[in-house]
């Protein structure tokens, strides 16, 4: 069944019908949009939530963040972020997918729907011109023939007339004669009008019309079609994302079970031990004796404690919950309770330590770096490299000046001695090689050449370690001589394999088929690193 058979006389209707289907696609994409906004709008209240309530404002060296419970409800906020990206990554894909797609897909439907109402209307026109026309003719049919019939009335009445002449009767039977004419071409007129009539009605009815609104309820099945896969859209959008949501959502509840109260108790006695003894008896002062009690030397077996350590405040009582002033950080960290210095200071070496190894490691590159300008003054001038060379030796001596200082006060405080120690060598001004001993102190060994030194680690690193797997190939641009111990000479368009990647000094080693290795300039080759490297 379709429209233009069973609704062949409904065009109103259909008019009507098609104009509400459109109007109902605006209305659900407004539907959509205002429910995009509200994605939106909770996706961006989610994300100042997590913003408001995230600790990371707190310090790293802040007490919380060791705790489980402080670590987990930063989870949950940067999980509950990520389910804010979710709800944002809804809203843009009903907006993308059905808002705009249905929109653009509206205006078609609008434009087409105009086009078939327009192709109607006009048919509906020429149909009602046709008839006009026959209307026309068949007035003009009627008024002559009436006319004809008075003609003929009259020439017959003056035919019977004894008083008029034979000119007079053949006049009127001429007039008569005239006027039948006409009203006979107006017949003819008339019944070719109908008969045009009648086959353009019949093409309108049968034919145009019945098209038309087939085409018509075509267009509105695709327009039901188009609404119902947004229908699905709707759903499905969120359905895409609900396996995130729902890590999202494990993800928070596996930091909930992440929380160790035991562990977190633990911390904060790790954190917060003073490591001092707890206050003795107070000793009884016996006025009555005139005995001078303030020393605490006659005291039979009281510990010293707190009260020792309040300075001149020693006859004040030790009180647990009394209101304490800040105190004044110092750089030896005696602020600090006994145990927590201890770990501060512990804690500020190994910055230290780490600090120094860097620096150590700049200088070894830089002296590297310098006595290759040196035998390859084609590669850079080796006087460019003096104040950095400076610049880096002054760090080191400032840094070891810093380490010696805080070693001290660790010793001081009963700390362990040893600490992360940095490589022994590095470099003077010149780009000589020191030798540092295990304390740090300068030793009294050094090297003539300092071109030996420099590549003297090198031949330790080859002799130690087995054969390492190579991590990927190089392939010489320019020939290099490898003149200098540890370095390998290549010859250009060689191919080697590279078994360590540069490590910012400029040098790469690499390994020929026969076994050899050594270091070569980075820029002297290009590196192709293998994939099995990443994995």
């Amino acid at each position: 069944m379709d429209w233009g058979t069973e609704l062949w006389d409904q065009y109103d209707i259909i008019e009507k019908h098609t104009q509400s289907g459109l109007e109902l696609v605006e209305k659900y994409v407004k539907f959509v949009k205002e429910r995009t906004e509200i994605e939106q709008n909770y996706a961006k209240q989610l994300r100042n939530l997590s913003k408001k309530y995230n600790l990371k404002r707190i310090g790293k060296d802040e007490p919380e963040c060791r705790l489980s419970s402080y670590q987990s409800f930063l989870e949950i906020l940067n999980e509950m972020n990520d389910y804010a990206g979710q709800r944002e990554l809804i809203a843009e894909n009903m907006m993308m997918n059905i808002c705009i797609d249905l929109t653009k897909y509206l205006q078609e439907l609008k434009q087409e729907r105009k086009m078939y109402l327009m192709e109607a209307k006009k048919a509906q026109q020429s149909l009602e011109s046709t008839y006009k026309q026959l209307d026309s003719s068949k007035k003009r049919f009627e008024r002559e023939w009436r006319e004809a019939e008075r003609a003929a009335q009259y020439a017959e009445k003056t035919d019977q007339d004894i008083n008029a002449t034979k000119a007079d009767v053949e006049k009127a039977k001429q007039q008569a004669h005239m006027r039948a004419h006409v009203a006979e071409e107006c017949k003819n007129d008339y019944a070719a009008q109908l008969q045009k009539y009648n086959k353009e009605q019949n093409q309108f009815y049968f034919n145009d019309m019945p098209l038309i609104f087939n085409k018509v309820q075509d267009l509105d099945e695709r327009r039901v079609r188009k609404l119902a896969q947004g229908y699905i859209l709707f759903s499905d959008t969120e359905k895409h994302v609900m396996p995130i949501i729902g890590k999202c959502l494990e993800g928070m509840t596996k930091a909930g079970t992440n929380v160790n109260e035991r562990n977190d108790s633990m911390i904060v006695i790790e954190q917060n031990k003073s490591g001092f003894e707890r206050p003795g008896d107070l000793e009884f002062e016996d006025y009555s004796q005139g005995i001078n009690r303030a020393s605490s030397d006659s005291s039979l077996g009281t510990p010293k404690g707190p009260l020792e350590l309040l300075g001149k405040n020693r006859n004040k009582n030790f009180w647990l919950f009394s209101k304490k002033s800040k105190p004044t950080v110092t750089e030896d960290f005696t602020h600090l309770p006994p145990e927590q210095r201890r770990k501060r200071l512990q804690q500020k070496l190994e910055e230290i330590c780490k600090e120094l190894q860097k620096e150590v490691d700049q200088s070894e590159a830089l002296g590297k770096m310098k006595d290759v300008y040196e035998k390859n003054p084609q590669m850079g001038d080796p006087a460019s490299l003096a104040s950095q060379i400076s610049q880096t030796s002054q760090s080191i001596e400032r840094l070891k000046g810093e380490l010696n200082k805080y070693e001290t006060w660790l010793a001081e405080a009963g700390g362990r001695g040893d600490t992360l120690r940095y490589k022994s060598h590095t470099f003077n001004n010149n780009g000589a090689h020191d030798i540092l001993g295990p304390d740090g102190a300068h030793s009294d060994e050094s090297t003539p050449d300092p071109s030996q030194a420099i590549y003297a680690e090198f031949d330790d690193d080859f002799e130690d370690e087995e054969l390492t797997a190579p991590i990927g190939k190089c392939t010489a641009m320019y020939s290099f001589p490898g003149a200098s111990e540890g370095t390998i000479s290549m010859q250009e368009g060689e191919v080697l394999a590279v078994v360590e990647e540069d490590k910012g000094d400029g040098w790469t080693r690499v390994r020929r088929n026969n076994g050899d290795e050594g270091y070569i300039p980075t820029s002297y080759v290009t590196i192709s690193i293998q994939q099995m490297k990443d994995i």
